[in-house]
């Protein structure tokens, strides 16, 4: 019996080597992947790009500061010099926190009360945000010690107010659910349409469609149609279900929503038509469907920020749909934005659709005729 599986498992073995289309399917996706994912999913939180508002501008103060500057784990991006600059840093994303250290923040230390240091951060990133803050809490104890150990304080010299804007509790929930919306109206429609020509040709029937009065680019809209139909609904309940059971707030417009929701469906549909059109299996079609979801949402910053990741990473986010679509749900979501996001993310989405459809029907008719 051992002698027949064994004979088996040779002939497999052969089969899957033979065919250079087979070994690179098994040897190249793993270490390509292994490569990317090791520099691109990372939960190290590195050079913090923050702002500072001094309004004591005292010598006490800039020493402050100087820790936050010379610390490998801050960038200072910003030295603002009026209340009326604080928002504007923070809702650009051009800094993830702003240091506000309070008017006679010197004087206060030095009589024996405490000094109020405020640390505005950017909420929208909760993860980002609760990583910061630990750095920040860490320079700012490790300040009031050596205040205390030279001066021989009563209590702590400086005190932090956390103020986290978008979302005041840094809810996880918050931050993660809008994302996971994005990730479900993937899948889905990767799924549905990777495998709709693939299925035709395994199961016999795609000649029986060429020989239909349909026009190939009929056949392709037809193929299509379904799964845009398929992610709206998709997108539809997952969104409620993120509103009234997760309780994510949703401050922006449902118009500026689906509208983003149907420009990324055009890339999806698109790219999902294209591992369809280049499949002869099912079992090929979802392999393909595979390669291109792992790196799509690896790459998203979904779970990591794109920041952190090496520039050439950062590159290659540039093609991927989901990227712009995690910046449309969320800022809908926490920011209240709307249509302003048409030049930075939807712009990029439709072309990035447009230009996946027409390789699927260039790749459809390739592979008809």
């Amino acid at each position: 019996m051992w002698n027949r599986i064994l004979t088996l498992m040779k002939k497999e073995f052969v089969t899957l080597l033979k065919d250079p289309k087979s070994r690179f399917v098994v040897i190249g996706p793993p270490i390509i992947q292994l490569i990317v994912f090791g520099y691109a999913a990372s939960f190290d939180l590195k050079n913090v790009p923050f702002a500072v508002y001094d309004q004591d501008q005292s010598a006490l103060s800039r020493t402050l500061v100087a820790r936050f500057d010379g610390s490998p784990s801050f960038q200072l991006v910003r030295t603002l010099t009026h209340d009326a600059e604080v928002a504007p840093v923070i809702d650009a994303t051009d800094a993830l926190l702003v240091l506000r250290i309070h008017p006679n923040f010197e004087r206060d230390v030095v009589r024996g009360d405490a000094g109020f240091v405020q640390v505005i951060v950017d909420g929208r990133n909760s993860n980002a945000a609760l990583l910061a803050l630990n750095y920040v809490r860490d320079i700012v104890t490790r300040f009031n010690e050596d205040l205390l150990e030279r001066r021989g304080l009563r209590g702590p010299p400086a005190t932090l107010e956390v103020r986290a804007w978008f979302n005041p509790n840094l809810e996880g929930q918050w931050y993660f659910v809008p994302g996971i919306i994005g990730l479900l109206i993937t899948v889905v429609t990767i799924l549905v349409t990777s495998l709709s020509v693939a299925r035709e040709r395994e199961q016999g029937t795609f000649d029986q469609l060429l020989v239909t009065p349909l026009r190939p680019i009929e056949i392709l809209i037809g193929k299509a149609l379904p799964g845009f139909v398929i992610g709206m609904l998709g997108a539809s309940v997952v969104t409620a279900v993120a509103v009234f059971w997760f309780g994510v707030p949703m401050v922006g417009s449902l118009a500026v929503l689906f509208s983003g929701v149907a420009i990324y469906l055009l890339s999806t549909v698109g790219i999902g038509l294209m591992i369809s059109s280049l499949a002869v299996t099912q079992q090929q079609g979802l392999l393909g469907a595979f390669l291109f979801l792992v790196p799509s949402i690896i790459l998203s910053g979904f779970s990591t920020p794109i920041a952190n990741m090496p520039g050439w990473v950062q590159t290659l986010t540039y093609a991927n749909p989901l990227r712009y679509f995690i910046v449309v749900i969320r800022g809908v979501f926490l920011e209240g934005r709307g249509f302003d996001l048409v030049p930075g993310q939807f712009l990029p989405m439709a072309v990035i659709g447009l230009v996946a459809m027409t390789l699927a029907v260039w790749l459809f008719r390739r592979r008809m005729y």
